[in-house]
């Protein structure tokens, strides 16, 4: 601690901030503070990803209700395949064979039509998230007493509508055969 000092100058030639300086002496400038770190932006939101799936689902509830799901048009063994014309014809003659691994895997097997459906959705939608080439959905057979298999139905026609699917197949049948196919998914 510096001494008071003695003199004090007169009200005529001093000021208070001199006087102040003399009591205080020298003084170290402190460093500039970091500034606060920021709040991180938002994700960005895909609106058009999500309008499409609106539109999607509301299409494929329309021709459930449309057409009823006993004139569905595949069978306990059908195939299911579907190729978009951008993909060319030797990947997805190699997806037909399963020489694609199937990243994730999801069993809808005890599921409503809804409940299928909203499984489906999210099980695409974090597959496409966490950039996916291949997943496998297994849907099963269907094989009820009153005939066309309802979650293999829904299956393909959601499928199909979706734009980041670019071709599925029925598996071969040492991973499920008709009764799951194998979905090759548009990368980010």
């Amino acid at each position: 601690m510096s001494p008071i000092p003695t003199k004090v100058p007169d009200d005529d030639e001093g000021d208070d901030a001199a006087l102040f300086r003399a009591a205080v002496g020298p003084v170290k400038p402190q460093a500039a503070a970091p500034e606060a770190p920021r709040k991180a932006p938002p994700r960005p939101r895909a609106r058009m990803a999500e309008r499409d799936e609106i539109d999607a689902r509301s299409r494929l509830q329309d021709s459930v209700f449309q057409h009823g799901l006993d004139e569905m048009e595949l069978q306990a063994g059908d195939a299911l395949s579907y190729r978009r014309d951008s993909l060319p014809p030797r990947v997805f003659q190699r997806l037909k064979r399963g020489q694609f691994s199937a990243q994730d895997e999801l069993d809808l097997h005890g599921a409503t039509a809804l409940q299928a459906e909203g499984l489906l959705r999210r099980f695409l939608k974090e597959a496409h998230d966490h950039d996916l080439g291949c997943v496998r959905i297994v849907h099963g057979k269907g094989l009820q007493a009153d005939g066309a298999p309802v979650l293999k139905n829904l299956v393909d026609r959601l499928l199909r509508q979706r734009n980041d699917v670019l071709a599925f197949h029925s598996a071969p049948a040492n991973q499920g055969g008709t009764g799951a196919v194998l979905v090759l998914l548009n990368r980010a």
